[in-house]
């Protein structure tokens, strides 16, 4: 994508990110669902836990996702976490590793703002990062794969990891496809890189568990692919 001109907005206690090469107009508003509900410039309600909506934008097509809170934490509060420092806000750290994943050539979507809103000893959050278009997710892919979209697959799973890549969710639905074949992987929150590249084992297997809920899928056929692709068998 290029180096992004990254640039900070700062009212009250809120801080946000923003992409200053695509995006003139930042309010706290402007990552919350109603501004672009009564904008009518809502697309699709994409769900999951951040019930995250996509968005037409200045920007062009984006999707919204709030920060939220799921299994027993989300009893004491839904949307909010304890505050150490912005940088270390889930929002800020999840645009730090789009950053750098893009400025490295990864196919991952441009993060286009990331809030940061503190109150008291806690903060709530969100990210608005650009819409993959005509992609659907490998969940909903699996009965028309080809072998060579699976290679692909694996070709792109082992680039993150050459990167260093460490993800906490690797799962059918954060995987898509685009109507050119290309793959892309999403949902950066919670995941880091490091300095080395990493063998991606536990994460693929978490992938793989997830795949053979589908009667499509045979059982070790992306983690076969992936040995293949780094000369282990």
């Amino acid at each position: 994508m290029g180096l992004m001109r990254a640039a900070e907005f700062q009212a009250g206690r809120t801080r946000i990110l923003y992409d200053a090469d695509r995006i003139t107009a930042v309010s706290l508003e402007c990552l919350q669902p109603a501004f672009w509900q009564l904008r009518g410039a809502v697309l699709a309600d994409l769900g999951g836990r951040g019930q995250a909506l996509a968005v037409q934008t200045e920007a062009g097509q984006a999707v919204l996702r709030r920060f939220l809170r799921g299994g027993v934490a989300a009893r004491l509060s839904r949307d909010r976490y304890i505050f150490t420092g912005y940088r270390r806000s889930r929002p800020f750290r999840e645009w730090q590793v789009l950053v750098r994943l893009a400025a490295a050539g990864l196919p991952v979507p441009r993060p286009l703002m990331a809030s940061c809103e503190r109150s008291g000893l806690s903060y709530r959050g969100a990210l608005l990062s650009e819409r993959i278009p005509d992609a659907l997710p490998l969940s909903q892919l699996l009965g028309v794969l080809t072998d060579a979209d699976w290679l692909e697959l694996a070709d792109t799973l082992s680039r993150f990891f050459a990167a260093g890549l460490i993800h906490a969710d690797l799962n059918p639905g954060n995987l898509l496809r685009d109507s050119a074949g290309r793959w892309y992987l999403l949902d950066f929150d919670r995941a880091r890189i490091v300095s080395r590249p990493v063998s991606g084992k536990g994460m693929v297997g978490r992938l793989e568990r997830a795949l053979l809920r589908s009667a499509h899928y045979r059982p070790g056929q992306l983690s076969a692919l992936l040995r293949r692709r780094a000369g282990e068998g």
